[in-house]
């Protein structure tokens, strides 16, 4: 009964829907069946012998892993993997910026799976220098390829790693090979004088060259041309034949210049249409006659026992490098003596002289 001076509200307040739990029950479920599979060591090296593509990714990303536990798995992996490793051709490619390398590698790929190969493809993102991010696009790049059941593409940071090549690169390639990949494709950030480090892991180093944009000659470093196998000159088709043909007699005539290869092979320079399969199939002969002739020559396995070699003295400088930045001790004597050579009280020598000789006179 309404009382005596009171006015009824035209405003109703209802009590309206009642605020869902903070926490949905249901999506914690999915989340909890959706959480990976944690693996022992035993059980990723049989997925990866069996060729399983996600079991050999979460192997390669323990390899990249900057932890130690994830470093000794990592480890014994890889050293279960190398009796059944060694059986692919190595090819780096490299190439100036604009040469379509991702294009190339995605048309050569094809045709190479269609002739029933299986072909894993390292590409190597560049690293931003300020946020250590890389975009690692390739298999959006690759589309076609991607999709394919006897290609693996892993696309990895370079991490400011010199040689344009990621650091665990070459363990990656053991995993490859044991996976059951015949052919391994290494996909360099781009040319440069330090990216002849391609050269230390790799079979064949192919070099992709884009005609009429400037002058050619002058458009790449002596060292990579010196280490090239074969260079490639891109784009063959349309109005750009006629430069690609020039192009191509100009690298025929730099590269007698240069000295002979210590396998003894005489490189190649060849032309490509790679949107019109043009001279693929030529170029991907080429590499298999190379294969044949340094198997002949016994170079093919000297060469990888050498870079085996090689990598064993990489593997202990990195070790050694590691430790002495991850020294406390070392890190506060850094700060002190970096301070002193900004301030310029001191030489930055004489600075990394005494810092060297105090590490190393606690070690002993």
């Amino acid at each position: 009964m309404k009382k005596k001076g009171q006015h009824k509200s035209t405003l109703t307040i209802n009590d309206g829907i009642p605020q869902p739990p903070s926490i949905n029950k249901d999506a914690v479920k999915r989340l909890r069946k959706k959480k990976k599979k944690i693996f022992t060591v035993d059980e990723l090296v049989s997925g990866v012998l069996d060729g399983n593509r996600t079991i050999l990714s979460q192997a390669i990303t323990l390899i990249e892993s900057k932890l130690p536990e994830h470093y000794i798995i990592a480890q014994e992996i890889i050293e279960k993997c190398i009796p059944h490793s060694g059986n692919s051709i190595r090819v780096g490619i490299t190439g100036v910026p604009g040469a379509g390398k991702s294009t190339f590698i995605e048309a050569l790929g094809l045709l190479l799976v269609k002739s029933n190969h299986k072909l894993a493809i390292l590409a190597i993102d560049p690293s931003s220098e300020r946020t250590k991010g890389s975009i690692l696009g390739d298999k959006t790049r690759m589309e076609s390829l991607s999709g394919n059941p006897n290609t693996f593409i892993r696309p990895s940071p370079s991490a400011g790693t010199l040689g344009g090549v990621a650091r665990k690169t070459r363990e990656a390639i053991v995993l490859c090979e044991a996976a059951g990949y015949d052919t391994i494709f290494i996909e360099t950030v781009g040319v440069g004088q330090s990216e002849t480090t391609v050269n230390s892991m790799v079979d064949f180093f192919l070099l992709l060259m884009l005609a009429g944009a400037g002058d050619e000659l002058q458009g790449i470093k002596r060292g990579i041309m010196e280490m090239a196998h074969m260079v490639v000159i891109t784009k063959a088709d349309g109005n750009n034949i006629r430069n690609a043909e020039r192009a191509k007699k100009d690298y025929e005539n730099a590269l007698h210049l240069y000295p002979p290869l210590p396998s003894g092979w005489l490189p190649k320079v060849m032309s490509c249409s790679s949107i019109k399969n043009e001279g693929l199939d030529i170029i991907w002969g080429t590499i298999l006659d190379y294969k044949q002739f340094t198997t002949d020559n016994s170079y093919f396995k000297r060469q990888r026992r050498e870079q085996d070699r090689y990598w064993l003295y990489e593997t202990i400088n990195q070790n050694i490098k590691d430790k002495f930045y991850n020294n406390i001790n070392i890190k506060d004597l850094i700060d002190e003596y970096e301070k002193k050579v900004m301030d310029g009280k001191m030489s930055s020598f004489n600075a990394a002289k005494l810092i060297l000789g105090k590490y190393f006179k606690n070690k002993s």
